[in-house]
């Protein structure tokens, strides 16, 4: 089972005007490479396709498409890989944000 986490502000002291913006989000990534945004998930079982509206910035990790969704002015990601732990401290870091669980 995944872990779920979120990129947030809302930890920090005066955190009432700071949380994080699309806008902010969409700067930050853009300068990534490795990732792409998209205002849709489209998840695809064997009998059934789910789409979610919203946010999306998608980290290409080999042939999977990891999601960092923006919602409500934090950063949400499940960990399915170890290898998201160094990102999304680094991510957290870069936007001078908290990681937490849940």
């Amino acid at each position: 089972m995944n872990q779920r986490f979120r990129i947030t502000r809302s930890m920090q002291p005066n955190a009432g005007d700071q949380e994080i913006s699309l806008e902010e989000c969409q700067q930050y990534f853009s300068s990534k490479a490795d990732f792409i945004y998209q205002t849709e998930l489209t998840v695809r079982g064997e009998e059934s396709t789910m789409s979610v509206e919203g946010d999306f910035f998608m980290w290409k990790h080999g042939e999977a498409l990891i999601p960092f969704r923006h919602y409500m002015g934090e950063l949400y990601v499940a960990v399915s890989h170890q290898e998201l732990v160094p990102l999304m401290i680094e991510i957290a870091t870069n936007l001078r944000a908290d990681i937490v669980e849940g």
